[in-house]
């Protein structure tokens, strides 16, 4: 089974193996309502994507997996920030508790901006560049990540950490912008036309607005799963 979006593929429990029996419904069940949580989230139709995230959970919780769960939780994280929302991770950590698995618990430190010392080997392969170089050089290190959604997370993390110049700003609007990822589509555009404020830039503003109005104009229509 294939999950639609980076962060499930990545974080989330393998729900098919080669080889072997087949894997249990719960694990199929979860890997898929945690995709359908992160298309719908980004898309901005959070109501759907809420629905799906806590049926995700109870096909994990179903089956008593706390480390499964919290990888849930995880996911759930990612995708918040992805989209700038300051999300602590909280329930995760109060799943993990004290054993927490060093892959996830690697990934929880760089989500939360916690970037010392951290262990790169265990993170995705795709955000240890960012980690790893210094600031003046990871817009350069965003422009190589090819995966748009990790592309994204890493974007927003470096405006969280107020590393973000006008550039990645651009990166970040115009990857959600090909996803069709509305949610944090909009609230980029939103930034830069803040800024385009400051800066006296007049016409920059009114193409950031029209853009503005159509996005809030989409996500004002009625959400439907597909």
């Amino acid at each position: 089974m294939k999950t639609r979006l980076a962060l499930a593929s990545l974080l989330m429990l393998a729900a098919c193996g080669s080889g072997g029996p087949p894997p249990p419904d719960w694990k199929v069940d979860s890997a898929d309502l945690v995709a359908r949580y992160q298309k719908h989230a980004l898309r901005g139709e959070n109501t759907l994507a809420e629905r799906y995230f806590r049926q995700a959970v109870a096909a994990t919780g179903g089956a008593g997996r706390v480390g499964e769960t919290a990888r849930l939780w995880l996911v759930h994280c990612a995708t918040r920030r992805a989209m700038l929302i300051d999300d602590a991770c909280s329930e995760y950590a109060e799943l993990a508790g004290n054993e927490p698995n060093p892959a996830d618990q690697a990934y929880y430190r760089f989500l939360t901006l916690r970037w010392d010392g951290l262990d790169l080997a265990l993170l995705p392969s795709q955000h240890r560049d960012l980690v790893q170089v210094p600031a003046d050089k990871r817009r350069a290190a965003l422009g190589r990540i090819d995966d748009p959604l990790a592309r994204l997370l890493d974007a927003s993390l470096l405006v969280m950490r107020q590393e973000a110049d006008a550039a990645i700003l651009a990166t970040a609007t115009e990857t959600a912008s090909e996803q069709g990822w509305r949610q944090p589509l909009l609230t980029y555009l939103k930034l830069r036309q803040q800024q385009a404020d400051k800066l006296g830039q007049t016409a920059e503003s009114a193409q950031l607005a029209r853009r503005i109005r159509l996005v809030e104009e989409s996500l004002a229509q009625p959400s439907f799963d597909n």
